[in-house]
């Protein structure tokens, strides 16, 4: 796989987290006879204790760290989270759990729209199993809105007990670890991580199981054998297993999903040869996994389709789909942003390139996909209202 032309140089103690965690996988490889799934190769990346991306303490968010999100371009993202919230409020329930809290901003963000439309009376957990992003989130909200402090809490897994409410997860499926193919002939086959004769990562190929050959034939639209040679995408059975967790414990309400991604089609389209599958660095964006592992972030793009299906089987009812534009519209955006523009026109200019970057369709407009479930909950489904594109899927 290409590189860009330059990659910045990893620290010093990036190199020696990473040669750590390399030699942990490369281990694995061997006691595996040669072959590690990619799956196992990506969790070890970003989650293998001490040493993966997501628990090794890299700054991870915003421009000092590798990619920017929604919730840190604009407050207003998280303003318009807030207003599904708010129609879910007057129900009752025990609040809002956020999965994965990313720097912060997303909970300050809603918090404070929610105070402006007079509740203040929904607890807000973020369930975070990083304890070194739960400390810098929580050091976020105190320097930048510490009456918010209060009414925020860490939790370190989901309730183990019935719960109402609203579930938010932004860009936290695109990081479960996922599992690639290639279709050769006809055939599929499972892509795999090896060791070359130098001792360095190199890709692996291996006759599917009969379990994943069937998983990647239904995931399919078309037939196998219609797919050009060396077609290569990936499929994550643990999208599904993480709704179901979900239905173990949401006895009523909203799960608002938003991340990268497609419907069936589109992700599986012959001319996507290669995938979903993405690095990232200090805002740059390849296509290598194996470079410095533990240092770069890894994602592949959510099977909407997939997900919805998933879903139903969970228990939840499908009740919308959208891109992020149409969804953050339904939801008010142009008319937060009027009213934040009046009250501080110093700032305007900023807070409307903010905002163009969250719509527009080379930005984030098109790419990110809001997905919003439902359970025992026949109130409003406010970022739906405008469009609604569920036939897509």
């Amino acid at each position: 796989m290409k590189l860009p032309a330059r990659l910045p140089d990893p620290t010093q103690d990036e190199i020696a987290i990473s040669s750590v965690l390399a030699a942990q996988i490369a281990e694995e490889i061997r006691i595996a006879g040669g072959f590690l799934g990619f799956e196992r190769f990506m969790e070890l990346a970003l989650y293998a204790p001490g040493q993966g991306y997501y628990v090794a303490g890299a700054h991870k968010f915003g421009a000092a760290g590798d990619f920017v999100t929604a919730p840190e371009v604009s407050p207003l993202f998280g303003a318009c989270l807030a207003r599904q919230c708010a129609a879910v409020a007057p129900l009752g329930g025990q609040g809002i759990i956020e999965f994965g809290g990313g720097s912060g901003r997303l909970a300050i963000g809603l918090l404070t729209e929610l105070r402006r439309l007079g509740i203040d009376h929904l607890p807000y957990a973020i369930v975070e199993l990083s304890p070194e992003l739960q400390a810098r989130q929580q050091a976020l909200i105190a320097a930048e809105a510490p009456d918010l402090l209060a009414h925020v809490q860490w939790w370190r897994g989901p309730p183990v007990t019935p719960w109402d409410g609203v579930i938010i997860a932004n860009e936290i499926l695109d990081a479960l670890p996922t599992i690639r193919f290639e279709i050769s002939g006809g055939h599929i086959l499972e892509q795999g991580v090896g060791l070359d004769d130098h001792g360095a990562f190199d890709w692996r190929l291996r006759p599917a199981t009969v379990a994943l050959a069937d998983s990647v034939r239904a995931a399919l639209p078309e037939s196998p054998e219609t797919y050009p040679d060396g077609f290569r995408s990936e499929i994550n059975p643990r999208q599904s297993i993480w709704l179901a967790h979900l239905s173990g414990f949401l006895r009523r309400g909203v799960v608002v999903l938003a991340d990268y991604g497609y419907p069936r089609a589109e992700y599986y389209h012959p001319d996507r040869d290669d995938g979903t599958l993405q690095c990232y660095y200090r805002h740059r964006v390849h296509a290598d996994p194996f470079w410095f592992p533990g240092v770069q972030d890894l994602t592949a793009a959510v099977d909407f389709s997939a997900l919805a299906a998933a879903a139903e089987v969970a228990g939840f009812a499908v009740m919308g789909f959208a891109e992020q534009a149409q969804y953050l519209i339904a939801c008010g955006i142009t008319d937060l942003l009027a009213a934040f523009v009046e009250e501080h026109p110093a700032a305007g200019y900023r807070a409307t390139q903010a905002v163009k970057t969250l719509l527009l369709p080379q930005e984030m407009g098109t790419r990110v996909k809001f997905m919003t479930l439902a359970r025992n909950y026949d109130g409003a489904i406010v970022g739906h209202n405008l469009r609604d594109a569920r036939h897509r899927l």
